[in-house]
């Protein structure tokens, strides 16, 4: 399917188009909204925020206290990280304790999709995909060891929790959060500074390819999810990838995920994050759309060359989810961000 490129009003829009929010309510959240749009949002301010906020952190809580169960006493995985810091996660539990938390975390996670208004999910379950290539082949060169998506915003991870629960490559911050912090070590997440190097050399590049080859070779590791462009787009197209999934040559399981709208956008851009949930929290239904593709196997070229196999995925992502592909980056959307901004 061939993607229609937009027609963008704003000449800064025009040189930062992967950036820029279309629905009602505008850039940056806070466009004019005609009378129907400030009524429906007026009633769900009154009586489906509260709710769900509600009943969203009583399950983000109970599922905090669940993981303090499976952990106490267990001595959390240390490895030593870019820099000489030490990354502490849970990734090597074994046994019911892993059984327990990644079972009920991603009913968990379904059940917060359900209550932000995804009441249904199109497309083939990407965990029941996995778990045929852990029937048939547990370990070798036939299971992915990484699963690779383009980023659109942190619905995203919510999504992948429910389906496969597996670890993710997070802010080094994310993992002193309340809550979040010792949720995203029961994750086995990366964690990783925000200006990691976009060459993707040493470091945490190596870190990750040494979880991603680590989860292909056993069926016991999570699987790693990776967004390798580094940043969310509108959901419209594709930027470079970061090449820390593809350096170990193993094979990755590409997954599109759109979210089709009519008045509020999923895409995290221009928005700040507070204004963003809330608007999300006020919408009635929203919705979901994951595309999976066969599990990429790398040739012997692009083994040799992760660049060239991160650009062939990309590519074949692209043509398959009618997505554009974009040269632009992190830094330009920075650049678009500060401008909006002022």
């Amino acid at each position: 399917m061939d993607a229609i490129a937009p027609e963008y009003p704003h000449p800064l829009d025009r040189h930062f188009p992967p950036f820029v929010r279309r629905d009602v309510y505008g850039t940056l959240g806070r466009g004019d909204l005609p009378l129907p749009e400030v009524v429906l949002l007026t009633i769900a301010a009154a009586t489906l925020l509260p709710l769900r906020l509600i009943i969203g952190t009583s399950i983000a809580v109970f599922y905090y206290f669940l993981c303090r169960v499976c952990t106490h006493g267990v001595e959390p995985r240390r490895v030593v990280g870019s820099e000489g810091s030490v990354q502490e996660d849970y990734s090597n539990l074994r046994g019911w304790r892993r059984t327990v938390m990644v079972e009920v975390g991603r009913f968990l996670s379904r059940v917060m999709l359900f209550l932000l208004g995804f009441y249904w999910i199109e497309g083939r379950s990407l965990a029941g995909t996995v778990r045929e290539l852990n029937h048939e082949q547990s370990e070798g060169d036939g299971r992915p060891g990484a699963i690779v998506c383009n980023h659109v915003s942190y619905i995203d991870v919510l999504y992948h929790m429910s389906s496969t629960f597996p670890s993710f490559v997070a802010k080094r911050s994310v993992a002193k959060l309340p809550i979040a912090g010792l949720v995203s070590k029961c994750l086995g997440c990366i964690y990783v500074r925000r200006e990691w190097k976009s060459s993707d050399s040493g470091g945490v590049a190596d870190l990750v390819a040494e979880r991603v080859q680590e989860a292909q070779m056993d069926k016991e590791a999570p699987l790693v999810m990776l967004f390798p462009e580094g940043t969310t787009t509108n959901g419209d197209f594709l930027l470079p990838f970061r090449t820390g999934a593809f350096l170990s040559g193993v094979p990755v399981l590409p997954v599109i995920i759109r979210y089709p709208y009519e008045r509020f956008s999923l895409a995290w851009e221009s928005i700040s994050g507070v204004r963003h949930l809330a608007l999300l929290l006020c919408q009635f239904v929203n919705r979901i759309d994951v595309t999976y593709l066969p599990v990429y196997y790398s040739s012997q070229r692009e083994k040799d060359d992760p660049k060239l196999y991160a650009s062939n995925v990309r590519r074949l992502m692209a043509e398959e989810g009618g997505l554009m592909l974009s040269d632009l980056g992190l830094p330009e959307k920075r650049t678009y961000l500060s401008a909006l901004r002022g």
